[in-house]
């Protein structure tokens, strides 16, 4: 059987690098958002802080699943800290309802992860700690950080971001692995997007269509990317991969041209989990890879823009 990849779903320490020294600080915004803080050595009142919103799934910080651990927000994290920028990197709010074993995946809304990244930039407001605050999403994260931009925020940053709704998106991937099913993940995703639920028969598609999950996927088809990004009146960076699997470089220029002001980097040979890769099966082995570095030119792109604004 095909696996089908889908968009589903405290102590200080200092490390070191060559370049700089950087900070890390355990935090806690509430008991369902924690993570981590990566703050440069030095710390001025023209720090610039980033918070990183992670894609898909039950991700945590360091932008790692079950079984898929890469550690792409963990090396971003550091990359930026080390030039200057302050990084705060959370975990979803399900991972912390995994681990108290309090998860009920039913309840689950968009909206949730909304508010949650809307009271992260809360919590580091009131601080008045930083000069900016960016907020970077990646992949589900993007659109995420698009609605929690509109209010509160110096500049947004789309990481590998869809640029259609999410049905279109998955559509397209079926597409790819399994093009016979195309027509019944469309029929399902009409009657989601009525606002009602419906049971599945088709256990190729259970990971996608189950009971439990189908709320959430109602709540997100109310968002379209396309629309929501019209809204922000901030600096807009828009980066994709050309060897992204999962959310092609098309997505990045349907988001261009819903905001004609936004800056676009596309980067050559850059996957979904900011790897750089070659081939179909470096790009699968990079994703369980957590020794693989990111590529260089995302951190550079993203430095000279958040310097920028």
């Amino acid at each position: 059987m095909k696996k089908i990849i889908l968009l589903l779903l405290f102590t200080s320490t200092i490390a070191f690098s060559q370049a700089e020294s950087f900070k890390t600080e355990e935090i806690a915004i509430n008991s369902l958002i924690k993570g981590t803080l990566f703050n440069p050595s030095t710390i001025s009142s023209q720090t610039k802080l980033v918070i990183l919103i992670a894609g898909s799934g039950p991700t945590n910080r360091s932008g790692n699943q079950i079984g898929l651990v890469n550690n792409s927000l963990k090396f971003l994290s550091e990359n930026l800290a080390q030039k200057g920028i302050a990084v705060f990197s959370y975990d979803k709010r399900i991972i912390a309802q995994m681990i108290s074993g309090k998860i009920d995946e039913k309840s689950l809304s968009f909206d949730d992860f909304i508010n949650d990244a809307k009271e992260v930039v809360s919590y580091f407001k009131n601080q008045k700690k930083y000069q900016k605050i960016i907020i970077a999403g990646h992949s589900e994260g993007s659109l995420i950080g698009m609605v929690s931009s509109q209010t509160n925020v110096d500049a947004f940053v789309s990481l590998a971001g869809a640029g259609n709704t999410i049905d279109v998106i998955i559509g397209q991937q079926v597409v790819k692995q399994l093009p016979t099913l195309k027509a019944e993940v469309d029929k399902n995703f009409a009657i989601l997007k009525t606002g009602k639920t419906f049971h599945n028969e088709n256990s190729l598609l259970e990971s996608l269509f189950r009971e439990s999950v189908q709320p959430y996927m109602i709540s997100w088809l109310k968002y379209n990317p396309q629309e929501e990004i019209k809204k922000l009146t901030i600096p807009i960076l828009i980066i994709n991969g050309t060897k992204d699997s999962q959310i092609a470089e098309e997505n990045a220029f349907l988001l261009k041209q819903a905001y004609p002001k936004a800056q676009i980097e596309i980067i050559q040979n850059m996957n979904h989990v900011f790897k750089e890769v070659e081939n179909e099966t470096q790009n699968i082995e990079a994703y369980s890879n957590p020794n693989l570095p990111i590529i260089p030119s995302l951190v550079n792109t993203l430095d000279k823009f958040i310097k920028s604004i």
